[in-house]
């Protein structure tokens, strides 16, 4: 268990930030964290406040003015992480919701008033699949002045004994004795410290004898440990059943010796720092404390609790934590805390033959979520950094691919049970003609009749698959340089068949309206730019499509796309930005010490290399990600970006065509790598 990072509050001259008492603290499986503090001014007023903050970038806190009178006693987070309650001592309740689906927006549209009642916890009801009220093991502490006690009790059955006579009378109770549920103490700890904030895991795991014997042998122990918080600014973290402890985290300058007892020790001369509120991350690798100067600390927590591991027993413990995120579909963020760069490249071979291995359906429904996984494990590696840009850029071919193969409508009504897009996926499959004309003449075009209003609002998303083409073929000369994002995919058959079928979808969406064409820069006017790259991509496809047998791309394919850059004028892609998030600059182990609201000059990551198109200064103008639109280098609309991969895009849509709405609905709650959105501020010159 090490510290990754602090972060302080700045002091004003006019107010201040002072843990409140008591102090609340929340994590979401989304990796928000909230937690409270009291704001005192000049003449000594207290607003009870609620910050919230994602963990990649804690120092870009929001904070709410509660309008609680009395102190906050209770946060808590709903399963999906949109919803917060909170409750004060003066029984008033609150629920806090994202506006416009933005982390950094929140509103109280919704409370409840027990008055006079001081709320001391209180739960979500999860549709019976987590009652607050099933208890089966449960945590007791109680403090003095100078120490603390510990329980961990259990519900267990018992039988009920029965008199004789009751068992003349009824045989059927003889046979079978009644039993009755009975709380039993397993384990105890007196004499320790004075505990000042306890943390609960949220991993849910067996706790049978079995199971606790493979955790054992494989030292695989997050969701078995809790953490105990004391006065002398020390965390341990012990079995949840046994309460024997199983790591320690001294934060004072001389710690102690690993096997030493947290029992009582002489109390120094005045308070220690110390947590006065802890939370588990829901994977149990990362633990969140404020201490009381208000201050908000991270630490790691290894799976193997500091046990020395050999490489192969490690990486299988983040596969299985990762694979756990993928089907709940939590945040990942603490699992990448404990990934280093050399485990980046086996990390992903080893989750992609994990998902190969499952069912086609489960691959469709966790196809995009893997690629997000994929791409924020490249981010860790500098020899990765291409292949981040590539996974977003296959996010966004997906996305694109299935929005608009969905406008295709039957032409009648009593239609087959396949779809228009079905169809179209089909014959293209079917079809390895290299000219498109023939390709469209076993389509039926009606199907593919669209208002011409809408036609021109889809041309950004239609200029951006051709010249997504037009790069990919100028570039497969160069295939083998690891530093020109985009040579995955052409090896890829399944997403150059994409690109193949949206090239049929335009050619013929441009004999309809020929302005929603891409726009080439060619050398000759006579030149058909649409059937050079369809017949290209045609033999680039034939060559690795999943159908056949695959094969290297011949010399005369590699020829003519050598002759490209002298037709066509090959496009710059706007490749997304890599992220200023924390995660990638963590990796020496070594504490940063940040300020909430001040944004740090963090060192070079492992993925700031001087990549042409990865990185943007300041000043240059930016893109709307997702509608492929020019915002300028100081953009006046109001815009959003990824807390994940940095994706930029627009709040409100300069387009209200349906077709550009039934796009935009794919990414309103969640980037397409489903990172929450977080407003940005305006920036000026």
């Amino acid at each position: 268990m090490d510290l990754a990072y602090i972060c302080e509050w700045e002091k004003w001259p006019k107010s201040t930030h002072c843990p409140s008492v008591p102090l609340a603290c929340t994590w979401s499986c989304r990796n928000l964290i909230a937690f409270t503090t009291d704001l005192r001014s000049d003449d000594q007023d207290l607003t009870r406040m609620i910050h919230i903050l994602d963990t990649e970038h804690p120092w870009d806190v929001h904070s709410i003015r509660s309008e609680h009178s009395e102190a906050i006693t209770c946060l808590e987070w709903d399963q999906s992480g949109s919803r917060l309650l909170s409750a004060d001592a003066d029984g008033q309740i609150k629920c806090w919701s994202m506006a416009d689906h933005l982390a950094n927006s929140w509103e109280s549209p919704m409370g409840s008033l027990v008055e006079g009642d001081p709320i001391v916890a209180l739960s979500w009801l999860h549709n019976g699949v987590k009652l607050a009220l099933h208890v089966e093991k449960v945590l007791l502490c109680a403090s003095s002045q100078t120490s603390s006690v510990v329980e961990c009790w259990s519900l267990r059955k018992e039988g009920l004994p029965v008199n004789n006579i009751f068992q003349q009378l009824s045989p059927a109770v003889g046979d079978k004795q009644p039993t009755i549920l009975k709380w039993r103490i397993l384990s105890a700890t007196n004499d320790l410290d004075r505990v000042s904030a306890v943390a609960l895991p949220k991993l849910p795991i067996s706790l049978t004898n079995t199971d606790l014997k493979v955790a054992s042998d494989t030292q695989f122990y997050p969701g078995l440990g809790l953490a105990l918080a004391f006065h002398d600014g020390s965390v341990h973290i012990v079995h949840r059943l046994s309460l024997q402890t199983m790591a320690i985290f001294y934060s004072s300058a001389a710690p102690r010796s690993v096997d030493e007892p947290a029992i009582k020790r002489p109390r120094t001369t005045g308070p220690a720092v110390h947590f006065k509120a802890m939370q588990l991350s829901w994977t149990s690798l990362a633990l969140v404390g404020i201490d009381n100067h208000g201050r908000l600390s991270m630490l790691r927590i290894s799976p193997s609790m500091g046990h020395s591991l050999d490489a192969g027993l490690a990486l299988r413990h983040l596969l299985f934590l990762l694979e756990y995120c993928m089907v709940t579909g939590y945040d990942w963020w603490d699992i990448l805390l404990h990934v280093q760069p050399s485990m980046v490249q086996s990390l992903v071979e080893k989750l992609h033959e994990e998902y190969t291995r499952q069912k086609a359906e489960l691959q469709q429904v966790l196809s995009t979520r893997i690629l997000a996984m994929k791409a924020s494990l490249c981010k860790l590696s500098p020899c990765a950094v291409t292949r981040v840009c590539e996974y977003h850029a296959k996010l966004f071919l997906i996305a694109a691919s299935s929005t608009l193969k969905s406008l295709l409508r039957p032409h009648v009504l009593n239609t087959p049970d396949k779809s228009p897009g079905d169809r179209l996926t089909e014959i293209c499959a079917k079809i390895t003609d290299v000219d498109i004309d023939k390709v469209m003449i076993n389509l039926k075009t009606e199907e593919f009749v669209l208002d011409m209003n809408t036609l021109q609002a889809l041309q950004q998303l239609l200029q951006w698959v051709g010249d997504f083409v037009l790069y990919l073929l100028a570039s497969l000369p160069n295939q083998g340089s690891p530093l020109r994002p985009g040579h995955s995919f052409l090896r890829d058959g399944t997403s150059l068949g994409m690109l193949r079928e949206l090239m049929v979808v335009i050619r013929i969406w441009g004999l309809l309206k020929p302005s929603c064409l891409p726009v080439y820069t060619a050398t000759s006017d006579t030149q058909d730019s649409m059937s050079l790259l369809f017949r290209l991509l045609t033999k680039l496809w034939i060559c690795c499509r999943d159908e056949g047998p695959t094969s290297e791309p011949d010399e005369a394919l590699v020829d003519e796309c050598c002759l490209l850059p002298s037709q066509l004028l090959i496009p710059s892609l706007d490749w997304l930005p890599v992220s200023d998030g924390l995660v990638s600059r963590l990796q020496p182990k070594q504490p940063l010490r940040l300020h909430f609201g001040k944004p740090p000059a963090l060192p070079g990551s492992a993925t700031s290399l001087q990549l042409d198109g990865l990185i943007r200064a300041p000043g240059q103008p930016k893109m709307d990600h997702l509608r492929r639109l020019h915002l300028g280098a100081y953009p006046t609309e109001a815009c959003k970006a990824c807390t994940r991969c940095g994706c930029v895009t627009m709040l409100k849509s300069p387009n209200k065509t349906t077709a550009v709405k039934q796009w935009e609905q794919r990414w309103i709650k969640n980037c397409l790598c489903g990172g929450l959105w977080w407003r940005m501020p305006l920036s000026y010159p």
